[in-house]
């Protein structure tokens, strides 16, 4: 085992390295850029469906069409919500528009500065003006329309400026206890104005936070402005549409037990909504931070949340059930209104509809997040993987080494995404595939430069004749195997296709070679694959094999009739395929024989073939021939059937093949009894003893037991051939010596 000390220790080396990374001993930007991608991927491969509660009303190209270009006036804006709470009586809306400026563009306040001054001299018109200040005043207007409603409106966070007014946080750091509670935060806002704000059941942040390469993966559920923490927009509708009373993380029970700078270290993993006394729960990441769980590529046609055009809303041409106690986000999806987001998913993902996601969670309970015991994992797996591998891959053959490596990348894969769908865990696993891509590369590469190279010359020996199967064992004792011409008790057999020459006049050429090619592919790999036959040769639609070299069976007369069995099965499958087509039909021969024959590398300076030859040899090609004149698909040597005593056996006959004076028995392999129906061998017994009355010639005995079983089997060539002899027999008896040997020659 010393040959393989320099791999393990190499492949350990490789192990601690990728163990080091996961526990963040040393980091590389590359790997974390994998992971990255392939967290990507694996959120794309999970399936959703469409989520009828929660409905998109968007401001697309059609709504800036007929309503007109947006920011549309205040009392357009009354009228959508009017339609979406009064008409459509949806749970809840939130706005991903914020509203910071007063609405100036019903020319109220032009009237009225000209009525305090230019015409001023006017008698009523003051009057006038101010009875129209109801029509005019579109924030009046709109404030009016969210009193009472559950509209939550959005702002947004800024670097510096402060403008629009904030609305109640959801707590402050006093209800942290003294806790460091780290959330994403700003100096300065974009809210809403005060009239709008204090009318509105509450507000949201929609800010949208990006990673380092400009993509939008995950959101923050809480802000932090100053000492007040502000929930994101899809936190504040969800909670107005549940009638929740508070939103806060859930502070451990045994707070007060905690030094100080336990509290400051101590993180939220888990966000309360509080409905009707009770938690409604969901886990968040580090920073109060969710991950996106993005559902499909987004838009219209392409995510899990239904879209329906706002103008189509305000002019009350959706029907009330696809809205009705769903809930609302109002937001845009038209190119020049700039609220597409690039995400993992889509280049240009609406942004309303990242929140109508982060609603879907929430309502689920369930968000994709990284536990702390993530990174452990990480290594434990890396660690345990690579030891395995490390020694496994050292002493494995290539083919198990290409397996075991696959089924390692595979499975690694596998739990990865298993963990992410079933259980919500994310976890890192491009070390893990790098290190099984690593330690397979190192194996194979010393495997090729160090050992593999010792079997080149076999393989160039022998690739031409022997099954590739074989090869690898022969290449572990190359010095065991050479191809000088030996002699050997093998087992052969000969294949061939009944009436091919009518086949081949009934089908086209391009048919014909599909035929054959298709019924070859099937014999061969029957015996290379089944059993680990030699394939010797094809003949024309014949096929030639033998088993027992160049490497030894013992068992190889049973490896033989085994693959003859499977062969007429795959025939018969062929046959029916065939027949389908309209093509003639498919019946195999199989003649098998078992002997002292002669192996080696024979042919001509020109040609030259692995191959056997010998007496043996010639009986087994005209035992195929036999299978003609039986009727039966197989037939096979005594020799044969002795070395094969698991298999049920018919006795054919006993022939006379040419070139031989003593008669030779012939038999019909049926399978092994255990898997034999009752019937077969019952009738198995019935021609047992049907024969012995033919060779005793007891012709009315005999025909009797045999026209029994052909009424069972008519289409049976082998009984309708023993009715035709004694039908002969009967008029031509045998002389008193006959031995029962059927008196004609074979070819």
């Amino acid at each position: 085992m010393a040959r393989y000390g320099g791999r393990w220790a190499l492949g350990l080396l490789l192990t601690l390295a990728a163990v080091l990374y996961t526990l963040d001993v040393w980091t590389s930007h590359t790997i974390a850029r994998q992971d990255t991608i392939i967290s990507d991927l694996r959120m794309r491969l999970e399936p959703f469906a469409l989520e009828p509660g929660i409905v998109i009303v968007d401001i697309d190209s059609k709504s800036l069409t007929e309503v007109g270009r947006f920011p549309w006036s205040r009392n357009v804006m009354a009228k959508l919500v009017e339609q979406l709470t009064r008409h459509y009586e949806v749970s809840a809306v939130g706005f991903d528009v914020s509203f910071p400026e007063p609405d100036t563009s019903s020319g109220y306040d032009v009237l009225a500065q000209l009525a305090n001054r230019e015409l001023k001299g006017i008698p009523a018109l003051k009057d006038e003006i101010k009875r129209l200040e109801p029509a005019l005043d579109y924030d009046g207007m709109f404030a009016e329309a969210l009193r009472g409603q559950p509209v939550v409106l959005g702002f947004n966070l800024s670097d510096s400026q402060r403008k629009g007014v904030l609305p109640e946080p959801a707590f402050t750091r006093d209800f942290l206890n003294g806790r460091e509670g780290i959330a994403y935060s700003a100096k300065g806002f974009e809210a809403n104005i005060a009239r709008l704000q204090e009318a509105a059941a509450g507000a949201g942040v929609f800010t949208a936070m990006t990673d380092p390469d400009g993509l939008v993966r995950s959101s923050p559920v809480l802000f932090r402005i100053g000492d007040g923490y502000y929930p994101s927009l899809s936190a504040a509708t969800l909670a107005t549409a549940l009638g929740a009373t508070a939103i806060k993380p859930r502070l451990d029970a045994t707070v007060d037990t905690m030094s100080a700078n336990e509290r400051a270290a101590s993180s939220f993993d888990t966000m309360q909504m509080w409905v009707d006394r009770k938690p409604v729960s969901f886990p968040v990441g580090e920073a109060m931070i969710a991950t996106v769980q993005f559902r499909g590529t987004g838009g219209p046609n392409g995510g899990a949340f239904r879209y329906v055009s706002a103008a189509d809303v305000l002019a009350g041409r959706v029907a009330k059930e696809v809205l009705e106690g769903t809930i609302v986000l109002v937001g845009t999806t038209a190119p020049g209104l700039q609220d597409l987001r690039a995400t993992p998913v889509n280049a240009e993902y609406p942004g309303v509809e990242i929140h109508a996601n982060m609603i879907k969670s929430m309502l689920d309970g369930r968000f994709k997040v990284r536990p702390d015991w993530a990174q452990s994992l990480e290594a434990v797996l890396a660690a345990t993987l690579g030891v395995l591998l490390a020694l496994l891959l050292a002493v494995l053959s290539p083919a198990w080494s290409v397996l075991l490596a696959a089924g390692a990348f595979v499975a690694c894969g596998a739990l990865n995404y298993h963990l992410y769908s079933r259980y919500d865990v994310i976890t890192n696993v491009f070390i893990c595939l790098l290190l099984v891509a690593a330690l397979f590369v190192l194996n194979l590469a010393w495997g090729w430069f160090f050992e593999v190279r010792k079997g080149r010359a076999l393989v160039s020996r022998f690739g031409e004749y022997v099954a590739p199967e074989l090869v690898e064992r022969m290449a572990e004792d190359p010095e065991a195997y050479n191809m000088d011409g030996e002699s050997r008790e093998l087992t052969v057999m000969f294949v061939d296709v009944r009436g091919f020459t009518t086949i081949s006049e009934g089908l086209s050429p391009k048919e014909l070679r599909e035929y054959i090619n298709r019924y070859l592919t099937a014999m061969s790999e029957d015996i290379r694959s089944s059993h680990q036959g030699t394939l010797d040769k094809y003949i024309g639609d014949a096929v030639m094999a033998f088993w027992g070299a160049p490497v030894s069976f013992p068992d190889h007369a049973s490896r033989a009739v085994a693959t003859a069995l499977l062969m007429q099965d795959s025939a018969a499958r062929l046959n029916r395929d065939f027949l389908a087509r309209g093509w003639p039909e498919l019946k195999i021969g199989i003649g098998l024989n078992t002997g002292p024959m002669h192996v080696g590398d024979m042919g001509s300076k020109i040609r030259r073939a692995y191959t056997v030859m010998g007496d043996a040899v010639n009986l087994g090609s005209r035992l195929e021939g036999i299978t003609k004149v039986y009727g039966v698909g197989i037939a096979v040597g005594a020799a044969t059937r002795q070395q094969a005593p698991e298999f049920a056996w018919r006795e054919l006959d006993l022939v006379r093949v040419k070139g031989k004076n003593e008669p030779v028995a012939i038999f019909e392999p049926l399978g092994k009894p255990a898997e034999l129906a009752g019937e077969v061998l019952e009738e198995l017994a019935q021609w047992e003893a049907a024969l012995a009355k033919v060779r005793a010639q007891q012709w009315d005995a005999a025909e009797e037991a045999i026209v029994a079983l052909a009424a069972r089997h008519p289409a049976c060539g082998l009984y309708m051939l023993y009715l035709e002899r004694i039908a002969h027999y009967r008029v031509h008896p045998p002389g008193s010596t006959w031995d029962g040997v059927t008196t004609f020659e074979t070819k």
